[in-house]
């Protein structure tokens, strides 16, 4: 008799010991009675490909992809989605039975499925969006607020010229400010977006001024440690509709779990107590 084959998936990264997508995809399999495993590995770069080609005569049916890893991945991928090359990043890859790998970037689905979830009534199109940063997590951002008709993209970022790149890529929508005079974004926004690592546990404060935020207008933190930042409490203060980050970390992941493990999870309460468990 022929038994089956344990399902295996992970995330990579360097480093990855403070991954939450562990509990998250722990959490899916108990619920879901799948047996099933989801391993942190922490591999460096020069491993990185040999540990790819290495994991699917494991078991293993595809993994997630992190810092610093999610735009050499895309080189070593035989099928890369639309949306994975735009962003020129890929977070999730799936290791297809016939031996090829296919990569996909999750990250812009799960930024709009958390503001959807969590602030329903948000408008992407009632006005211009303010977004804090240029580097991998903006590429996403601004990618998905294109897709769902934000008019017009502010965007500041402490190096200008990465900025600059964003904006020679994605054209006319996009409009740079210099990153001292960040704070007047605010002004005109109905959607703010702070995609830096600023105001992370561990990382240097936020130091925008955010006095010129609109009443009403939504305000969003990718930082989820902590999960109230600076930004979000004085938002939330001066009358901001807020969304913390966590929830792009658990709706990203849904369309992963989908594909490795053939059941489509849900983002509710407990896979969020998960998470921070």
């Amino acid at each position: 008799m022929s038994l089956t084959p344990i399902p295996l998936a992970g995330v990579i990264g360097s480093p990855i010991a403070h991954s939450k997508s562990p509990q998250l995809h722990g959490h899916w399999l108990m619920t879901h009675g799948i047996q099933g495993y989801y391993i942190p590995m922490d591999v460096a770069a020069e491993d990185l490909e040999n540990v790819i080609r290495t994991l699917p005569k494991a078991g293993f049916v595809g993994v997630n992809i992190t810092v610093p890893h999610k735009e050499r991945v895309l080189d070593m991928a035989d099928q890369v989605t639309d949306r994975a090359t735009l962003i020129g990043a890929a977070n999730t890859l799936i290791f297809l039975k016939n031996g090829q790998i296919h990569a996909d970037n999750t990250d812009g689905y799960g930024f709009i499925q958390n503001l959807r979830q969590n602030a329903p009534d948000w408008d992407p199109k009632a006005g211009p969006a303010a977004v804090l940063g240029a580097g991998g997590a903006a590429r996403a951002v601004v990618t998905s607020l294109l897709d769902v008709g934000v008019p017009e993209i502010l965007i500041a970022n402490r190096t200008r010229i990465r900025a600059e790149a964003l904006q020679s890529e994605f054209g006319n929508r996009l409009t740079v400010v210099d990153w001292v005079q960040a704070g007047n974004m605010f002004e005109d926004a109905t959607t703010v977006v702070n995609t830096t690592s600023l105001g992370m546990l561990g990382k240097p404060p936020l130091r925008v001024p955010l006095d010129g935020l609109r009443k009403g207008a939504l305000v969003t933190d990718l930082v989820y440690a902590p999960l109230r930042t600076r930004l979000l409490v004085e938002a939330e203060e001066m009358g901001c509709v807020t969304v913390d980050g966590l929830g792009m970390l658990l709706h990203q992941a849904v369309p992963a779990f989908e594909r490795w493990f053939g059941v489509r999870p849900t983002v509710d309460s407990a896979a969020r107590a998960a998470a921070l468990r």
